[in-house]
């Protein structure tokens, strides 16, 4: 009952401090403007409204707190001695609500409820459904970023603005040079660069299977294409998914329905290598097979991409970064489409194993979570799209031999990760997934020069998800407690460059430094 009351007041305080909806277009002026509500736009916003500035968090989405609102409730945290700070904080008063000392695996709801009531209390004006306007959103007076433009006609005017989005729609109006893709290996002489020999069997098809229908054509999902050579570049992205909230709770569970314009077809590989895997592994299925299952509180578990098909729908997503909000919204609709399909796929097509079937149905769509979206994940799981290029670019040098940085904001301490971008035929009859790596690093500080823009470009930006690295580096930068580290550093960052009147690229480095570690934050790793 205790936290069913939580939850109505969560409500209260989402309507009390948010604007779902602009009753009519408004000029609002603040001292930081942060687009973006995800964890990291939060703790920008947080940091920053601890040291006195007005501040506003302004996002196109329904529901703020990004991925650990939006399914991904399993924190990727590498060694937890690096986290401190306000993200340290965010995961403590999550473990408040389940009587525990810190908990990194939590219901999505109860996430949003602690990043609602912690924007409560520092007086940050939320504003939901405000997605900038595609063209002209964006107003600089030289290097300078005047104010930003929503959809519905509002303006946003502050002496700094803040990019925390997953796809850097500010950052790339603002005239902020970026790119997207893999870089070739020449480019930063990157040994995880590029097109990618077969690190990990473990997310590949671990026996042959064929590709190719009784009329010779490819199954869905499969370029004919040629993978291209080790090393080089190109503008392909990881695959995209949604992470899911299951529950094995019945009394909390709806079944995984069948979605409309379900096409069975669309999984015949996996109807083919299902079978193949039980028979090579000389056991029954299990759904570790399929899914990366990690456990929740009160029996639900978020499930993720695991083995060689599962939930990334791999290479329909490499026209996202750089694509308009139309073919955003058709690819968001597409993975949804596919993923909707593959759990009513496993859960019911009589070719699944039997042993795997049994055990999908043990679980279904957590009631109590999703509740105005059916149940489904309200945001889809853009692990990387378009980077910044500053002056400094972060490249795996800087994670696995040059990891000390004299301007270090914040560290990180997760491997290098990064999923397949592609499923290609190859030439013997099977077919092989490409672009996954899993690196093991060492804990690594990250520069303030990686979330700065070039000065010409923006003197008031800035970036602390899209930030400036390669394909490679980003694969370790891109977990979520990384983000909102960097996002307390930029809020830091905000308050003294608006204290000090002064331009972000100015700001005294030793002051950023002195601040963030009065706020606990983990700059250096004492080896």
């Amino acid at each position: 009952m205790a936290r069913i009351i939580r939850y109505l007041l969560l409500m209260g305080l989402v309507n009390a401090c948010s604007h779902t909806l602009f009753a009519a277009p408004k000029a609002l002026h603040y001292d930081l403007v942060v687009y973006g509500s995800t964890p990291s736009g939060i703790m920008t916003a947080l940091a920053a409204a601890r040291n006195g500035l007005k501040v506003a968090l302004v996002d196109k989405e329904p529901h703020l707190g990004g991925m650990m609102t939006g399914g991904l409730s399993y924190t990727d945290r590498g060694n937890t001695e690096t986290i401190g700070g306000i993200p340290h904080e965010f995961f403590e008063r999550v473990g408040q609500e389940y009587n525990e000392p810190i908990e990194w695996g939590f219901e999505p709801h109860v996430a949003e409820h602690v990043f609602t009531e912690m924007l409560h209390q520092a007086h940050v004006q939320v504003f939901l459904h405000a997605r900038l306007r595609e063209k002209h959103g964006v107003v600089k007076k030289g290097a300078q970023i005047v104010q930003i433009m929503t959809e519905e006609g509002s303006t946003f005017s502050a002496q700094e603005f803040a990019d925390c989005t997953y796809d850097g729609d500010l950052m790339n109006q603002a005239g902020v040079s970026n790119t997207w893709g893999r870089e070739p290996a020449s480019q930063y002489h990157e040994s995880l660069a590029g097109v990618l020999p077969t690190l990990r069997m473990d997310l590949q098809f671990r026996t042959k299977v064929s590709p190719y229908a009784a009329d010779g054509s490819l199954s869905p999902g499969v370029s004919s294409l040629p993978k291209g050579q080790l090393g080089q570049g190109d503008k392909k992205v990881p695959a995209y998914n949604f992470r899911f909230c299951f529950s094995k709770d019945k009394a909390d569970q709806v079944p995984f329905p069948r979605p409309e314009k379900y096409n069975a077809k669309q999984y015949e590989l996996l109807a083919r290598y299902l079978p193949a895997l039980q028979k090579a592994l000389g056991r029954d299925l299990r759904l570790k097979d399929v899914f990366l299952i990690e456990t929740l509180k009160n029996n639900k578990a978020d499930f993720n991409n695991m083995g060689a098909f599962s939930t990334d729908e791999i290479g329909v997503n490499w026209d996202y970064p750089a694509g308009s909000y139309q073919k955003k919204a058709e690819i968001t609709q597409e993975i949804h489409r596919f993923d909707a399909g593959l759990l009513y796929f496993i859960a019911h097509d009589p070719r699944v194993p039997a042993s795997l079937q049994k055990e999908m149905n043990s679980w279904g769509m957590a009631k109590d979570e999703f509740t105005d979206t059916n149940h489904w994940p309200w945001r889809l799981y853009v692990r990387e799209a378009r980077r910044m290029v500053s002056d400094f670019v972060f490249t795996e040098h800087d994670v696995l031999q040059d990891s000390q940085k004299p301007d270090s904001i914040g560290m990180g301490s997760y491997q290098l990760d990064s999923h397949n971008v592609q499923r290609v035929a190859t030439p013997d009859g099977g077919v092989e997934n490409e672009g996954d790596m899993y690196a093991i690093d060492q804990p690594y500080e990250v520069p303030y020069r990686a979330i700065v823009p070039k000065r010409a470009q923006a003197t008031n930006l800035l970036v602390p998800v899209c930030v400036s690295s390669s394909h490679a580096a980003y694969g370790t930068i891109r977990q979520e407690p990384v983000f909102m580290i960097l996002g307390q550093a930029a809020g830091d960052a905000a308050a003294i460059a608006v204290h000090r009147n002064l331009d972000l690229q100015d700001i005294p480095i030793s002051i950023l430094q002195t601040q963030l570690l009065t706020e606990h934050a983990v700059l250096h790793w004492h080896r």
